[in-house]
């Protein structure tokens, strides 16, 4: 069993708060990624876990367990850091059961342990080289293997694939959720990375200065941000976001209007509207529900192989409703907006086009708390969670 149990767990240093009262129930068997800006306080919070530091508040509870005044030793867990840290005097094979060697393990059980996660991590043949006659994957493997043999209850991971290149942290994610899924291993994933935190975990805890922002499965995340920060961390390229208010029916800011129907606002009037760059489209593109369209200059283009980013000065040109009688005939505003098309688009820089919002992916947050009122603008828009 591995369950964890973080209950309004504090760190703070003098006047620096770094960890803000989290709290957070973790199952058994769980892949669970921290992730957020650096300094946000995700390392402390692993930290914390695993009994390198002692929280200024709050229990730390692994399997109901109180754990937040045992050292790390008793805690049945194994740590991967971002420094690989092997010995560089020993070979694969005495760097894998050093910490079993050191709790003075029966040679016998050793041997298996150690044969056992060679094979899993695709170790057989290198026992016996030193870490300088590794590859920079092989090292990362041996020091997951080091981690493994101990049989823990949880695995802690801080950022350990923050030191590879970008093609290798690709192959080893996979093999790390592989891994993970094979041994049935409570994992704790702490990555600024918020892509590697999307494609491995079952949930992700999106923290920002100290504070639990979201904690759910990644694609809540992505579809229904908890609010404006995690919209905006969650997803590459980031959201787009207009600030504007709300009149009647409608969503007005300098830039653009867009009919909201009869979505409840909570009777909140200052908004921001948020919206994806693979949310933005051509008129021309079969949508289920999509804006009026809005009048828009190409300013940049990024082409990336399977798409192209397009940068857009974008917005109105002139007030026409009659809700806005007082503005008529006069420029209303611009807008800079990312969008992301297909690569097989044939604009160029200085065109101008037409865009639409998807409606149904269409986000609104109040503009003072930045928490979420609704994603999606359609007679039935999918509420917040947390």
């Amino acid at each position: 069993m591995g369950s964890l149990r973080l209950a309004t767990v504090t760190k703070q240093y003098d006047d620096v708060v770094a960890v803000d009262g989290i709290d957070l129930d973790i199952a058994d068997s769980e892949f669970i990624s921290l992730v957020g800006p650096s300094g946000c306080g995700k390392s402390t919070t692993l930290e914390m876990i695993g009994g390198l530091t002692t929280p200024s508040d709050g229990k730390v509870f692994i399997d109901d367990q109180d754990v937040t005044d045992l050292p790390p030793k008793d805690r049945n867990l194994a740590m991967v850091f971002q420094n690989i840290a092997l010995f560089p005097h020993m070979n694969v094979y005495d760097n894998i059961s050093y910490g079993l060697r050191i709790r003075n393990t029966d040679p016998e059980e050793i041997e298996r342990r150690v044969n056992d996660a060679a094979e899993t991590l695709q170790l057989e043949g290198l026992l016996e080289r030193s870490p300088s006659e590794l590859s920079g994957g092989q090292r990362q493997r041996v020091a997951i293997g080091r981690a493994i043999v101990r049989n823990p209850s949880v695995f802690l991971m801080d950022e350990p694939l923050a030191n590879l290149d970008a093609k290798l942290r690709v192959h080893m994610r996979t093999e790390l959720q592989q891994l993970q899924r094979e041994l049935d291993v409570t994992t704790i994933y702490v990555t600024h990375d918020q892509e590697e935190a999307m494609t491995m975990s079952d949930r992700v805890a999106v923290i920002n200065d100290g504070t639990l922002q979201q904690i759910a499965p990644p694609l809540t995340c992505y579809n229904e941000p908890a609010n404006r920060f995690v919209a905006g961390f969650i997803g590459s390229p980031s959201m787009n976001f207009v600030d504007g208010s709300i009149k009647g029916t409608q969503f007005v800011a300098e830039s653009l209007r867009i009919d909201l129907g009869d979505i409840d606002c909570d009777g909140v009037s200052d908004v921001t509207l948020g919206i994806r760059p693979e949310h933005i489209h051509f008129p021309d593109a079969d949508l289920p529900e999509n804006t009026e369209p809005i009048d828009a200059t190409v300013d940049v283009l990024e082409p990336i192989g399977e798409k192209i980013f397009v940068y857009l000065d974008a917005g109105l040109e002139k007030a026409t409703s009659g809700d806005w009688s007082d503005a008529e005939d006069e420029t209303v505003g611009r807008s800079q907006f990312l969008m992301s098309a297909p690569s097989d688009s044939t604009i160029e820089e200085g065109e101008s086009v037409e865009i639409v919002f998807d409606r149904t992916s269409i986000h609104l947050f109040e503009t003072a708390t930045g928490e979420a009122i609704a994603h999606g603008i359609v007679s039935e828009p999918t509420k917040p969670t947390r």
